[in-house]
């Protein structure tokens, strides 16, 4: 689990998501509200349902099937994902409270981690990383029993899968 992923507020324009999915390493924007409570996830196919420039981002999206809780075993949130041909699932605690981001790889053989994400950056000569950790509460680790099973993992091994 990415503990400390990019996120946007709800008061974020249309055209700031817009380019953050220029990126084709992101595949989901996360609409935090202040408090840390996860308001929306935003892909880019529901970038098609703005119909202005003035669309509120946190109209946007869907939390219904984008979300995983931090206890939730680790094969079925992976599970999900492949069934659902996604690879982004937030985590969010009982109260909506964003607590990172699953990434699955593209070739679905486990998930991100943040030295792999900085080393991809740095590869790319990109000036910062998207999913830095500096100033994240959530550095040290985010509790629960998936979130710390996942905090690490890159490789599924055929028990979790």
């Amino acid at each position: 689990m990415v503990p400390c992923p990019k996120t946007h507020g709800p008061e974020s324009g249309l055209e700031k998501v817009r380019a953050f999915f220029e990126d084709d390493h992101l595949h989901m924007a996360l609409i935090v509200a202040r408090g840390g409570r996860l308001v929306t996830t935003i892909e880019r196919p529901d970038l098609a349902a703005a119909t202005s420039s003035s669309t509120p981002v946190a109209k946007l999206g869907t939390l219904i099937g984008r979300t995983a809780g931090p206890a939730d075993p680790l094969g079925s949130a992976t599970a999900a994902l492949l069934r659902e041909g996604r690879r982004r699932l937030a985590v969010v605690d009982d109260s909506g409270r964003l607590l990172g981001l699953l990434c699955l790889k593209k070739d679905g053989t486990g998930y991100c981690s943040d030295e792999g994400i900085r080393e991809r950056a740095q590869r790319a000569t990109q000036p910062q990383n998207q999913h830095s950790q500096a100033g994240c509460p959530r550095s040290a680790g985010s509790g629960g029993t998936t979130a710390r099973a996942i905090e690490g993992v890159t490789k599924l091994s055929p028990a979790l899968a």
